[in-house]
C-alpha cells in the first residue's frame, strides 16, 4: 500500500510539473483539447459576475496565457489571487489570437 501511495504521489507531481511547461507551439498543438496549465497569476480582471480573466505569466496585455473563469460556481479569493501559482484544467483555445484556457467548474482550478 505504501508503495502504491508513493508511486501515485510521484505520478501526480510529475504530471503537474509537465503541465507547467508550454510554449506557443505546444499550446497550438493542444487547441480544442482539455489540459492543465500551471503558472503564476500576474493580474486579473473581473468582467462581470460570470466571467473573470486571470492573466498568467505576465501582466495584461503581455500575458503568456489567460484563464477564462466562466460561470458563478467558482468562488475564489479573487482579491488575494495575484502572485499565486495556480493550475487550471480546461479547454485550450485561442481568443483574439491569444492562448486561453476556459474553466467552468470549481474542481478545475487549484491554488498553490
Amino acid at each position: 500500500m505504501k508503495k502504491f501511495l508513493f508511486l501515485a504521489v510521484l505520478s501526480f507531481i510529475g504530471y503537474k510539473a509537465s503541465a507547467q511547461q508550454f510554449n506557443a507551439a505546444d499550446f497550438s498543438k493542444q487547441l480544442g483539447k482539455t489540459g492543465t496549465l500551471c503558472d503564476t497569476v500576474k493580474s486579473l480582471r473581473i468582467v462581470n459576475d460570470t466571467l473573470t480573466l486571470l492573466n498568467m505569466g505576465g501582466v495584461y496585455p503581455h500575458q503568456k496565457y489567460t484563464v477564462a473563469v466562466k460561470g458563478n460556481k467558482i468562488t475564489l479569493d479573487w482579491a488575494n489571487l495575484k502572485g499565486k501559482n495556480i493550475c487550471a484544467t480546461g479547454v485550450f483555445e485561442l481568443f483574439k489570437n491569444q492562448p486561453q484556457v476556459t474553466v467552468a467548474q470549481p474542481n478545475m482550478i487549484e491554488v498553490h
